[in-house]
């Protein structure tokens, strides 16, 4: 277990990795900062801060549901997410909780959340958190865990962005398996910020009278805002899906013309070789080519350039393309 002490008022901060000091715990406010505990220092704790048991059970158990609870008079118990998004099949979430009660904070976490600094840049941006009470600092903590939120849904849209155009250009198997596992992660990070807001919801109804509040009033309107948003991927996701499948279906309309014209061509030239084959042409035999020979090379290549114009007349070859490219020309240069 690792443990720092914080000491802070309206005149200084003090760290210590020590045990508390019972000369700094009458003026100041304290944040006890501690990362992966064993059961045994849970039971430390216990003894040493009196806190809840219901609230040790659920840290033992490495709870990941957002929640906050009141349990005792002027004090409360709260489960955070912290979210990391390292790659598109897996987004890191990793528990944070906090125990608050009248001057005291305490905050329990792995150690693969670097609270301590997160802090320090908290307090450097807001030097007014150490002339409050201890929930101004608790709020500012949630506050920065919910702006963590939205640069976590940017790396998912950035994402969401290059699956469609690769959806649309390129749809492959891979691609749909893209889909698939973003549309799981983006109703997951629903879930989570769902129960986030639920957690800054309870603080603004049943603390709204606390002046501290103020840190938490904004944040539960950008929380807010990041619900739509991942809606609003949901949807994108949903509409991906369906240029893939549009996608799929054009590449398989042209594969289905290139073979349809290669075969309309193809077909009157066998025709025309059949019905010659039946008069005596023999193929194993061309020391001596038959004299029709130089007639039916003419005919098959007047067959082949009149089919050929026959399909560019009707804009199945060669011309569909091109007016499109001209278009999008066009439009660029006005």
């Amino acid at each position: 277990m690792q443990k720092t002490i914080f000491y802070y008022n309206q005149k200084e901060m003090i760290e210590e990795k020590n045990e508390l000091n019972g000369d700094l715990e009458k003026n100041h406010n304290i944040w006890i900062d501690i990362s992966d505990p064993t059961d045994e220092d849970i039971a430390n704790l216990e003894k040493q801060f009196s806190l809840n048991k219901k609230a040790l059970d659920r840290i033992r158990q490495k709870s990941k549901k957002p929640v906050v609870k009141e349990t005792e008079h002027n004090s409360k118990f709260t489960i955070l997410l912290v979210l990391k998004f390292n790659n598109l099949e897996h987004i890191e979430s990793s528990p944070l909780y906090f125990y608050v009660k009248d001057r005291w904070l305490v905050t329990i976490h792995s150690n693969k959340i670097d609270l301590v600094t997160k802090v320090r840049t908290i307090i450097s941006d807001r030097k007014t958190i150490l002339e409050s009470s201890i929930d101004a600092l608790y709020y500012s903590i949630i506050s920065s865990i919910v702006e963590d939120y939205e640069q976590l849904l940017t790396a998912i849209e950035l994402k969401v962005f290059d699956i469609e155009k690769d959806a649309q250009y390129r749809p492959t198997r891979r691609v749909l398996n893209y889909l698939d596992t973003i549309s799981r992660q983006v109703i997951t990070l629903r879930r989570y910020f769902w129960d986030a807001r639920n957690v800054i919801n309870y603080h603004l109804n049943m603390e709204k009278d606390k002046d501290d509040i103020k840190y938490l009033q904004i944040v539960y309107n950008n929380i807010d805002q990041l619900i739509e948003m991942i809606q609003s991927y949901q949807d994108t996701i949903n509409s991906t899906r369906e240029i893939f499948s549009s996608s799929v279906s054009l590449q398989i309309n042209e594969t289905m013309r290139v073979l349809t014209i290669f075969s309309a061509i193809v077909l009157p030239l066998s025709l025309l070789l059949g019905v010659l084959g039946l008069q005596g042409f023999d193929l194993n035999n061309l020391d001596e080519p038959p004299k029709y020979l130089g007639i039916l090379v003419t005919i098959m290549l007047a067959v082949t350039v009149l089919s050929l114009f026959v399909f560019w007349k009707k804009k199945w070859i060669f011309s569909y393309d091109k007016e499109i490219t001209k278009q999008d020309n066009k439009k660029s240069s006005k």
